[in-house]
């Protein structure tokens, strides 16, 4: 299976979690304003995608964007891929459930992620 992390991102303008999954050779990636949880719908912010790495990295991000650091990792099961929606199992060490990531609006950024618990 593929896997996911979740990096809590001290950035010098904000502190946000980053949630990546795992595809093909890069990472989708969105920015989370909270940390993740149960039944609470949160803004998602579609980021460009990561590189692979930083699925095991934790440390300084260059060009002076702060430090990250693990919160979450762990697996993932596919279940719905389309233009805008991903629905996902979530296997992780903190996280497990059902992961529904949804375009806020067909032509933005803006995503809704919503994780219910098994």
């Amino acid at each position: 299976m593929p896997g996911f992390v979740v990096l809590q991102h001290d950035h010098p303008q904000s502190l946000h979690w980053d949630f990546m999954l795992e595809f093909d050779n890069h990472l989708f990636t969105w920015s989370l304003p909270l940390p993740p949880c149960y039944n609470h719908l949160l803004p998602a912010t579609a980021l460009p995608g990561h590189r692979k790495e930083y699925l095991d990295y934790e440390g300084p991000v260059s060009k002076g964007r702060g430090r990250v650091a693990r919160w979450d990792r762990g697996r993932f099961e596919l279940l719905i891929r389309e233009e805008n929606l991903l629905e996902v199992n979530l296997c992780g060490e903190k996280l497990a459930g059902r992961l529904r990531i949804e375009r806020a609006t067909a032509s933005d950024d803006q995503w809704r992620w919503l994780l219910t618990p098994r």
